[in-house]
């Protein structure tokens, strides 16, 4: 009777984390763990993490403090000629490659223009969070030896601790759930309607565990690699001094010439069909009208003849 009732137990606080619904997002691993309060998973998991903890937290009841969990975003912005956009992009590219292993990868590379035109690239890193600041500067420094200039710079964070903690303390909770689930159908006690209502539980359970498992996954992921993004982009050619509004204006006269052709056959297309049938209707009065009658249709008064 008790196993029976320890079942019950369980699969009940297993319905009420179903009731979440199944594509359970990080917020929700956020919610307390009140679902196994009471329970005997919850006095297991509550004994589990007291037996883990070090000796100077159990004695003098302290809770210890973590260091923050912080992703970090890095961008940069970079003006160059034109034609030093590539060269610059591979010399960051050989700075990545010069950390060591695992400490820093290229995500995405792309430019576009080239010389004697307006040139632009980007290029997507992540680096070891550790040596991301430093990485910043080699960046500046390989663009003022390809004689360019750093416009613009920004440093972004997200803490991501109590997200990480709240999806650590739910993971352990789930753990120890499965693992006694597991252990009741070991025992193979109770009905056979409970024992497949009790491997359903299970099956949530784990599905949950490997949902947990991979946003923490990804949260560290984050935490340890911070993003990178440097912009290029070069200045606009002929730019600056006097004949920079001349050559504007040679520049935008097939634009111009390009507008009026496009603004005529957009007239022609409008105004033709109207004026075929405008033709039409004359073509028709003319063809039908009384001779008696003008075009307007007024009778025509007969002129008198004149005697000599």
């Amino acid at each position: 009777m008790r196993m029976r009732k320890t079942l019950f137990t369980t699969i009940a606080i297993l319905s009420l984390a179903a009731c979440s619904g199944v594509d359970q997002t990080a917020s929700e691993f956020d919610l307390a763990e009140s679902e196994a309060a009471g329970s005997d998973a919850g006095v297991a998991r509550d004994a589990a993490m007291a037996s883990m903890a070090p000796p100077t937290e159990q004695a003098t009841g302290e809770i210890p403090v973590s260091r923050p969990q912080i992703a970090y975003n890095y961008d940069y912005g970079f003006r160059l000629p034109s034609s030093e956009i590539p060269t610059a992009q591979q010399k960051h590219i050989g700075l990545c490659n010069q950390l060591p292993a695992n400490g820093c990868r290229v995500l995405n590379m792309s430019n576009s223009g080239g010389e004697a035109e307006y040139a632009s690239g980007r290029l997507h890193l992540e680096v070891a969070a550790p040596k991301a600041r430093a990485f910043g500067e080699q960046l500046a420094a390989a663009i003022d030896e390809s004689g360019g200039s750093q416009i613009a710079a920004s440093i972004t964070g997200e803490d991501l601790s109590k997200q990480i903690v709240d999806t650590e303390a739910r993971l352990r909770s789930r753990e120890l759930l499965s693992k006694r689930l597991t252990e009741l159908l070991r025992t193979r006690k109770g009905t056979v309607a409970e024992l497949v209502e009790a491997e359903r539980a299970v099956t949530d359970v784990n599905e949950e565990i490997d949902r947990a498992r991979s946003w923490l996954k990804e949260m560290r992921g984050r935490v340890a690699y911070s993003k990178v993004i440097i912009n290029y982009q070069s200045n606009a050619p002929g730019s600056g001094g006097f004949s920079q509004p001349i050559r504007e204006a040679f520049g935008d006269i097939a634009a111009t010439l390009g507008y009026s052709v496009a603004a005529l056959v957009t007239l022609v297309a409008i105004v033709f069909p109207w004026i075929l049938l405008l033709a039409l209707v004359i073509y028709l009065r003319r063809r039908f009208k009384s001779t008696d009658r003008t075009f307007w249709g007024r009778a025509i008064e007969p002129t008198a003849v004149q005697e000599d």
